[in-house]
């Protein structure tokens, strides 16, 4: 049985407990010491006086360790389409008077033509139900010459290596490939001058299956999970265990869109 995608993203991301579950997977067996968020973090390239958009911030983990390397008199809108997610990031936030938080829906930004000298919607195109409304949106508010960052997954990632795991079962549903690292260049290049992909060395080394198992279980709804128990879950994935660790490869980069 499927789930309609609108009601999906939002039972996802009504609050902050799934991403939460996922993030700390990453924080806990990748084996690259920087971190994804760091790494973004480095990728941009913000100077004196920028008006920045961030679309999807999520709970804005990303700006609570950098705020203070933003350079003087930069404007920072933090937006998502989820109030929870919003209202968690705002409380997470040290007050800034840099910083300014509104829901926003990508597809429909309310803000005028030329605005931002920087757009960010990391980790969240894949999700838009019209991406193309959304790009279209993120290039009018845009000033010119101004740079989109947007952050996604590849297709030879965790999810692919699950459902190969577990061949002919439909507890997983099929990974969403609306943007990825292999599509998103050309994807971009119908708006944007200039695009160029960034791709984020890492891998899993995972040792505590439970922690596999509560991952797995926060990607989607468990009554969809055709019957099979947790425990029924984790020991299959002990099986792949190779001197006491799962290895699994992870696939994420940031494309640099310039209008």
């Amino acid at each position: 049985m499927q789930l309609n995608a609108n009601h999906f993203v939002k039972h996802q991301y009504e609050n902050s407990e799934n991403l939460k579950t996922r993030i700390s997977l990453h924080e806990k067996y990748s084996v690259n010491p920087q971190g994804f968020e760091n790494w973004i973090f480095q990728q941009y390239n913000i100077q004196d006086h920028m008006q920045i958009l961030e679309l999807g911030c999520g709970t804005a983990d990303i700006w609570r360790c950098h705020l203070q390397q933003l350079p003087q008199h930069v404007s920072l809108t933090l937006t998502d389409f989820s109030e929870g997610m919003l209202s968690e990031a705002q409380s997470s936030l040290p007050q800034h008077a840099c910083v300014s938080f509104q829901k926003v829906d990508i597809q429909d930004i309310p803000y005028d033509h030329h605005s931002f000298d920087i757009v960010i919607a990391n980790m969240m195109l894949y999700h838009i139900p019209n991406l193309d409304k959304g790009l279209s949106e993120v290039k009018r508010v845009l000033k010119p010459g101004g740079v989109f960052y947007c952050a996604t997954y590849g297709e030879h990632n965790i999810q692919e290596y699950i459902q190969n795991l577990f061949p002919g079962n439909n507890m997983f549903s099929p990974m969403n490939k609306t943007f990825t690292l292999q599509n998103g260049e050309q994807l971009l290049c119908r708006y944007f001058n200039s695009v160029e992909k960034h791709v984020y060395e890492d891998h899993f080394e995972i040792t505590n299956t439970e922690d596999l198992v509560d991952y797995l279980f926060s990607l989607t709804l468990t009554q969809y999970f055709d019957g099979m128990t947790r425990s029924e879950i984790q020991k299959i994935l002990e099986c792949q265990k190779v001197d006491g660790v799962i290895k699994i490869p992870k696939e994420y980069g940031l494309f640099t869109a310039i209008k």
